[in-house]
This record gives structure tokens, C-alpha cells and sequence, in this order.
């Protein structure tokens, strides 16, 4: 008897360990701007003009409020649209954060994140470093993800798309 009871105890304790939900992934980019600090901040601080400066997006809609609660509207280019909330804005620190509110798959990756965007002085006056950082859960949650929705698919999303802003970003404040 005790040796099926050990037996039992064996499986459940291996099928827990097959049956193991998404970890969370990170990403992480910065760029130095040949740009004022208050010129690169003046750019950013809007929560809702994001799309004047990121390529991946069609538009931006937002309700204007630059503060914790303030909501935004991204359509990418393939015409799907997630909606982000601010958590935290400080304009005098150059810095916010947001989160996905209303996930959607089939225009990002992810089943929620959080990002963290930072304006700070470069090596010089007129150098700004902007750096994206944020922390998030694939697109499928479940424990066989579609290859689409897999950590890896949200890990190279999330780089792109920092890329992608950072890069829009300096040309836009560069030229």
C-alpha cells in the first residue's frame, strides 16, 4: 500500500512539473540622441502622440491626461489595436509607465506588460539617452503556446518595437 501511495505522490508531483505556466520575459533598449534633454522630453511626455514617432504604428488616440490613469489607443499597421494605461508620469525625473489594458494578440504579442520610459543626460549638454524597459507575459499564457504567441515571438516583438520607437525617435529629433 505504501508503495502506491509513494507512486501516486511521484506522478502528481512530476505532471505539476511538465504543466508549468509562462514566466515572465523582459526586454530592454536604450539610444543616445544628439538632443537637449528638454527637447528629446518634449517629444515623449505625451502619452497619446506615440505614433508621431513609432514606425510600427498607424495612429494614437488618447485622452490627454499625462498622469497616472491617463489611457491610450495604438493601432498598428495591420490595423489591430491594443489599449495602455499610465501608471506613474513625473515630468521634473523625465520618466513614466504604463501597462496593457485591453490585450490583443494579433496586434502585439503579449497578454499584458508593463514599460518604463526614462529621458537622461548623455555625455554632453546636448546628448539625451532614452531608454524603454519593460517586463511582460507571452501572448498565450497556456502551457503549449503557438509558436506566434511563445516567449520568444513576445521577447522579439517587445525588441523590435523599442528599436523601432528609439530609432523613429532620433531621426525625428536628429534631422
Amino acid at each position: 500500500m505504501r508503495h502506491i501511495i509513494i507512486s501516486i505522490g511521484l506522478s502528481l508531483f512530476a505532471s505539476q512539473a511538465l504543466a508549468h505556466g509562462p514566466t515572465p520575459q523582459k526586454a530592454k533598449e536604450s539610444i543616445a540622441i544628439h538632443a537637449a534633454v528638454s527637447k528629446v522630453w518634449a517629444e515623449l511626455k505625451n502619452f497619446d502622440d506615440i505614433a508621431n514617432w513609432q514606425t510600427d504604428l498607424q495612429k494614437s488616440v488618447g485622452d490627454g491626461k499625462n498622469q497616472s490613469g491617463g489611457i491610450r489607443t495604438l493601432t498598428f499597421q495591420n490595423g489591430e489595436a491594443i489599449v495602455e494605461e499610465l501608471d506613474y508620469y513625473s515630468e521634473p525625473e523625465h520618466e513614466y509607465s504604463y501597462r496593457l489594458k485591453t490585450e490583443n494578440p494579433k496586434a502585439f504579442p503579449t497578454s499584458s506588460h508593463t514599460v518604463d520610459v526614462k529621458v537622461a543626460p548623455g555625455d554632453s549638454a546636448d546628448t539625451s539617452v532614452v531608454t524603454f524597459k519593460s517586463r511582460f507575459y507571452r501572448g498565450d499564457t497556456g502551457n503549449t503556446p503557438p509558436e506566434n504567441l511563445s516567449d520568444e515571438a513576445a521577447v522579439k516583438a517587445m525588441t523590435q518595437f523599442f528599436k523601432n520607437g528609439l530609432n523613429g525617435l532620433k531621426a525625428k529629433l536628429e534631422k
